[in-house]
C-alpha cells in the first residue's frame, strides 16, 4: 500500500469514527436543551416533505371534539420512531409532534422547539389539567420534554424509547421529572 493510499485509508477511517461519535451523541440527547447564552443548541428542524412520509390528515370530522381529534392524531402517529429534529412519520421528536398536532387539531402554529413552546400560554397546575394542555418535563440537567395532555392523567408524546405513545403522568418517572403545564387559548 502506497503512502497516499494509507493516508486516504486513515482519513476515511477517522471520518467514520467522527461520524459515529456525532450520531451517538445525538441519540443520547432529548428533544431540546435549556437555552445557553449565545449558543444555538437545537439544530434546525427537518422540513416535512412527500419523500419523508408526510402524515395524512386523520379521518375525523371538523365537528369532532378536540379530544377525539387528538386521539385520531395519536392513531395516525402511534409508534412513529423518535428522531431528533424529525417532523415526519419516518421519525419525529417531542416538540415536532406537539408542533404538528397543534397545527392539525387546533389550527395553532406553535414554535418548533420545546424551549420556545414552554414560553407560550399561561401556567396551569397539574390538578387543573384539561385536554390540549402542554406538559413539560425536565428529563436531565439541561434536557426538556413536552407532551399533550388528553385525559385521566394520560398524555401523548414522542418518547425516545417507544416513539409516539401515550403515557401516564402519575407513573414514577413522569411524576419525578414533571416541570410545568401550559394552557394556550383554545
Amino acid at each position: 500500500m502506497s503512502f497516499a493510499d494509507r493516508h486516504v485509508f486513515c482519513y476515511s477511517k477517522g471520518m467514520k469514527y467522527l461520524l459515529s461519535a456525532i450520531i451517538i451523541s445525538l441519540f443520547f440527547t432529548a428533544c431540546s436543551r435549556a437555552p445557553s447564552v449565545g449558543k444555538r443548541l437545537v439544530p434546525k428542524p427537518i422540513a416535512i416533505s412527500q419523500h419523508m412520509g408526510e402524515p395524512k390528515q386523520p379521518a375525523v370530522s371538523e365537528q369532532a371534539t378536540p379530544l377525539k381529534k387528538l386521539y385520531a392524531q395519536y392513531n395516525e402517529w402511534r409508534g412513529t420512531p423518535y428522531r431528533y429534529g424529525g417532523l415526519s412519520l419516518k421519525g419525529v421528536d417531542c416538540s415536532g409532534f406537539v408542533y404538528h398536532a397543534y397545527k392539525t387539531v387546533y389550527n395553532i402554529s406553535l414554535p418548533r422547539t420545546t424551549d420556545d413552546q414552554v414560553r407560550r400560554g399561561k401556567s396551569v397546575s397539574r390538578a387543573e389539567l384539561k385536554t390540549g394542555d402542554l406538559l413539560f418535563f425536565k428529563t436531565g440537567s439541561r434536557m426538556r420534554h413536552v407532551g399533550i395532555y388528553v385525559e385521566n392523567g394520560k398524555f401523548i408524546h414522542a418518547s425516545t424509547s417507544q416513539g409516539v405513545t401515550i403515557s401516564d403522568i402519575k407513573s414514577a418517572y413522569w411524576k419525578k421529572t414533571y416541570w410545568q403545564s401550559r394552557r394556550l387559548a383554545l
